[in-house]
């Protein structure tokens, strides 16, 4: 990627991700794909409830997740 092109969808949530919750992308993505729920809602809920993250950052993991599953 250039530093001319734009990082969108729920990638373009990832540093703010990475500065807010203090962990890499990566470990919540390894997260989400280990954790035993499957569907999208659940598993935004628990990331919002037992990890904390925020409702938009929490979706935005979950939908790359399961995007790139």
């Amino acid at each position: 990627m250039t530093t001319t092109q734009k990082v969108h969808g729920p990638a373009s949530y990832f540093p703010s991700i990475e500065r807010t919750y203090g962990e890499p992308i990566d470990h919540w993505l390894t997260l989400v794909r280990n954790s035993p729920l499957t569907r999208h809602g659940e598993l935004v809920g628990w990331l919002k409830n037992d990890h904390g993250l925020g409702h938009g950052h929490a979706t935005a993991v979950v939908a790359h997740a399961l995007k790139h599953a």
